[in-house]
């Protein structure tokens, strides 16, 4: 059940696709988990442009890499969004920001995540990873207080236009791995639970475990991964570091930017934070996951050149396979 590693391509959209894979490939990487930004994957010419697919692949290839999932994050993010801002302007292209109206907005970022659903079948993946963007996540403080109506109203807006996403996502055969995340509609372990329940629990609605965003969030990323285990749709590698105990530094980050000592967590790249990975590995192995291992490398005080080969060897030394046979069958005497 040896399982692919690959890297994700988002912390690299600024180099060209060639140029990443060569990067990838030179450090034994088995593929890329492609970020449908920068150069590396556009949903809408995989569908429009017969052409582009079989360059893509033909890319790959020459460099001796996969590919098993794509991500569209960004896109994914303004599906459920409210509000609307120059925060949105700054990750999102002219076709998709358009004249800025915040439905508008909306609705074409929708578009594109079905769009997602049909490109990821011409390539030949079954995943799509990505956000789902929240109407509710302004309210996280409770204050001023958000009633019980206005969080309810914001799971049903979430199934109102994630329902007809995922139909498409059905017709293709493709399923959706939402990474739980802070300031998504599911960002913890019970708005997972609260999430699932308003999609219906429909199978093309799943989760991509980036264990990362538990640790600051003090959850258990192992547990996650027992609880949900029929939803582990993709995983991430990705660490997080723990920098409170001070009196000064608090969970929400104080809106300090990355690596600055003040702030109270930090990503961090893989092998270097708080994740239990060789309990996390384990766990993935007993509830048969048998998908890619894609590290996302973030890390603002390593040099990424560094990082991601390094976490490759971690990935590689730590996501061992599980044993064909129990260790006590050797004491039996039945044959």
């Amino acid at each position: 059940m040896t399982r692919p590693i690959t890297l994700f391509t988002g912390q690299w959209a600024d180099l060209p696709f060639e140029e990443v894979c060569r990067l990838a490939s030179g450090w034994g990487y088995d593929g890329l988990e492609l970020a449908c930004w920068g150069d590396h994957f556009d949903p809408w010419a995989a569908v429009e442009d017969d052409s582009y697919v079989p360059a893509k692949l033909e890319m790959l290839e020459k460099h001796d890499l996969q590919v098993f999932a794509i991500s569209n994050h960004l896109k994914g993010q303004a599906v459920c969004d409210d509000p609307i801002d120059e925060r949105h302007r700054g990750i999102l292209p002219d076709k998709i920001w358009g004249d800025g109206d915040a439905e508008g907005v909306r609705q074409r970022a929708a578009e594109e995540m079905k769009m997602t659903a049909r490109a990821a079948r011409k390539l030949g993946v079954d995943v799509v990873v990505g956000f789902t963007g929240s109407s509710i996540w302004k309210y996280v403080a409770m204050f001023p207080p958000a009633s019980q109506d206005l969080v309810d109203a914001g799971y049903q807006d979430f199934a109102d236009r994630w329902n007809p996403i995922l139909d498409v996502f059905d017709s293709e055969g493709v399923k959706f791995a939402h990474e739980v995340h802070p300031s998504e509609i599911a960002y913890d372990y019970w708005t997972t639970v609260d999430a699932l329940e308003a999609i219906g629990h429909r199978e093309a609605f799943g989760l991509n475990w980036d264990p990362s965003h538990f640790v600051w969030q003090d959850l258990d990323p192992v547990g996650f991964l027992w609880d949900f285990k029929d939803r582990i749709y993709h995983v991430d590698c990705k660490d997080a570091k723990k920098q409170v105990g001070n009196g000064r530094n608090g969970r929400m980050g104080s809106h300090l930017a990355w690596a600055d000592p003040r702030r109270g967590w930090d990503f961090v790249s893989t092998g270097h934070g708080d994740v239990p990975w060789e309990a996390s590995f384990r766990m993935l192995n007993t509830i048969g996951y048998d998908g890619p291992i894609s590290v996302e490398w973030e890390d603002a005080g390593m040099d990424r050149l560094v990082g991601a080969p390094e976490a490759l060897e971690f990935v590689r030394r730590l996501a061992f396979d599980a044993p064909s046979a129990a260790f006590d069958a050797a004491f039996s005497t039945q044959s």
